[in-house]
């Protein structure tokens, strides 16, 4: 199998993946305490779905019983730009990273596949005809699996400070996939933590979403306010959330572990022009034809119009331009009651301008 994994690796490499490492499914005993930890604190905010099928989220082991191997690939999406110098555009939208182009589900889950059945291929051929072929199952960021821990148990990088993955290699730009198999492939060795005193990205979070390094509350979170929040944001975050309409990279472009990342080869996730640094006024504007339009095949279209509209309209209220008054105005008697409570606020916050 020592072959068969050094196979693997080189084809991995071939078909567009940054790294490729391999664990077993039950090398992360703590996940299951952990993931209860957090759900008892209620961290989870309403993505209720986390506290669902909690037997197979905690335990990768009795998601697949017969899996024996897990295959963890690594998808570098770094930028080319400074995510954050944005940010001081008052009268634009911020937009995270990894969703300024095509979304990232489809792309990775392509390349599983395609890696999967080169798997299935090569092991058959291996073991000689009439030998059963090998069986897989793909997964990412779609299913009850916990990449992160997963991740790490394989070697690509330790779950850093701020509870994302942190490679040597490839800084905090990288998405997770995951490939469980029947094979039984030789492991790799767990990586260690190396975040030492650094504290970069808990002292980066504008809305102090980390209790404890380690610890993310999500009911803080900009990425979970803008993305999974249904309804009004707390009136103490909406000022904290700045321009940021669609998640925020602000702890992960802070590790300094980023110095060795790389932009991404992988052009699908390269910045389209009209995502890098959109006019607030024009995005406003949207109606759900024209929302749909604009984001098709993009992540950001599984949120829906009136939400994303929502995100728009707090920027707009803590863009101090004046001239956005009016663009908030227009909003205050919409069809969606979000979106016509974030209007009125934006309308108020810019009234005494």
């Amino acid at each position: 199998m020592d072959e068969l994994k050094a196979r693997l690796i080189g084809q991995a490499a071939e078909v567009g993946f940054a790294a490729c490492r391999i664990c077993r499914p039950g090398d992360v005993p703590e996940a299951a305490a952990r993931l209860a930890a957090f759900l008892e604190a209620g961290h989870h905010g309403q993505m209720g779905w986390m506290a669902e099928r909690t037997h197979w989220r905690g335990n990768p082991a009795a998601l697949w019983p017969e899996a024996r191997s897990v295959i963890m690939l690594a998808e570098n999406y770094g930028p080319e730009h400074d995510p954050r110098a944005v940010l001081a555009e008052r009268d634009r939208a911020a937009i995270s990273v990894y969703a300024q182009n095509r979304d990232y589900h489809d792309v990775v889950k392509k390349k599983l596949k395609r890696l999967g059945r080169w798997l299935i291929d090569a092991a058959a051929r291996d073991a000689g005809p009439g030998a059963g072929a090998p069986e897989i199952k793909v997964f990412v960021d779609t299913a009850p699996v916990m990449e992160k821990p997963l991740g790490q148990a394989a070697g690509l990088g330790w779950q850093g400070k701020h509870t994302n993955l942190v490679s040597r290699e490839l800084g905090s730009w990288f998405f997770l996939g995951a490939i469980f198999t029947t094979l039984e492939l030789p492991v790799d060795r767990a990586e260690r933590d190396h975040c030492g005193s650094c504290r970069a990205c808990l002292d980066a979070c504008p809305t102090a979403a980390f209790p404890a390094p380690y610890r993310l509350d999500a009911r803080r979170c900009i990425s979970y306010l803008t993305i999974e929040h249904h309804g009004p944001v707390d009136e103490e975050l909406r000022g904290l959330l700045g321009n940021r309409i669609y998640g925020c990279d602000d702890c992960l472009a802070a590790c300094p572990w980023n110095k060795f990342a790389e932009r991404a080869s992988e052009v699908k996730y390269h910045a389209r022009e009209d995502l890098l640094s959109p006019p607030l006024a024009e995005l406003a504007a949207l109606d759900d034809a024209g929302f749909r339009e604009r984001f098709s095949g993009s992540p950001i279209k599984r949120i829906g119009r009136d939400r994303f509209v929502r995100n728009v309209l707090y920027a707009i209220g803590n863009s101090g331009q004046a001239e956005l008054r009016a663009v908030a105005q227009r909003l205050c008697e919409d069809a969606d009651e979000t979106v016509r409570d974030a209007a009125r606020w934006a309308v108020a916050r810019l009234g005494g301008l």
